[in-house]
């Protein structure tokens, strides 16, 4: 169940602005434009150094916010975390909520991926290898882009495996003035829904949950990795006693990683599945 307060993932500013950064960790691109509207940009980190050469894995990284709310600048503590873990990260900024409504964001969300795709190589990447990344309302975005067709065609086999961060995947009917104003306008509300797509074809999930969660409900990701698993697909399922809503995702900051192993976790699945070939 989605609840009206996802509103309390919030944008992250401040808190990122005081917040320790990973060193080692260099922003290769600011802005970088994948579309003509001024929320249509990304902005790009790596490490600062590769011990091998070879073109990185590449991680997007999708931010949560009610579909209503969030930018990209407050997210650069999670671009560097994963960064230093041996990525190439993109951290997109998208249209929200009242501007757009269902499906536009995910639309520019899967813009964001083409774009990645085809310009990664100048960046150290490697566009074959990509795990979408997402918390809240992202994890939604993420999911949606990694298990529906309709999003990315053909460039859905670059997709290695999604990781969802405390993502809302099963919150039909649609009672809160957050999901009303993102979703209800869709004259097929069961479409909207991210298990409706689960297929023994989607890549690789992993589904995290703080057991503290009253935002988006554990279930949500119970769910899914059921509904996964029995249609042949691979989803792991890790819920972590007592963390909250927001706890997901600063789990990825320097001074909060000893509450739960959110970047650990995140790090060694997109390791494992974007390994070579």
């Amino acid at each position: 169940m989605l609840m009206a307060g996802v509103g309390a993932c919030s944008p992250l500013e401040t808190f990122n602005a005081i917040v320790p950064k990973d060193a080692g960790v260099a922003s290769v691109g600011r802005d970088l434009a994948f579309g003509t509207d001024p929320r249509q940009k990304l902005d790009l980190y790596r490490p600062a150094a590769s011990a091998t050469g070879k073109p990185l894995p590449i991680i997007i990284f999708l931010y949560g916010g009610s579909w209503n709310s969030g930018d990209k600048g407050g997210y650069a503590f999670a671009g560097r975390a994963l960064a230093s873990r041996g990525f190439l990260v993109a951290v997109p900024d998208y249209r929200l909520v009242p501007q757009v409504r269902y499906p536009t964001f995910l639309e520019d969300n899967a813009a964001a991926v083409r774009w990645v795709a085809a310009e990664a190589a100048r960046y150290g990447g490697d566009p074959s290898r990509i795990v979408l990344v997402g918390h809240s309302a992202g994890a939604y975005n993420a999911a949606m882009l990694a298990l529906d067709p309709r999003w990315l065609g053909a460039d859905r086999t670059r997709i290695r495996g999604f990781a969802g961060l405390a993502g809302p995947y099963d919150f039909l009917p649609f009672e809160g003035p957050v999901t009303r104003a993102a979703f209800g306008r869709e004259p097929d509300p069961a479409s909207t829904q991210p298990i409706r797509f689960a297929s023994r074809d989607d890549p690789p999930s992993l589904l995290l949950h703080g057991t503290g969660d009253t935002t988006v409900l554990p279930r949500n990701s119970q769910r899914l990795a059921e509904r996964l698993n029995a249609a042949g697909a691979t989803a792991e399922l890790r819920l972590y006693p007592g963390v909250g809503h927001v706890g997901m995702v600063t789990g990825l900051a320097r001074p909060f990683r000893g509450r739960a192993p959110v970047l650990a976790d995140v790090a060694t699945f997109a390791s494992r599945v974007t390994a070579s070939p």
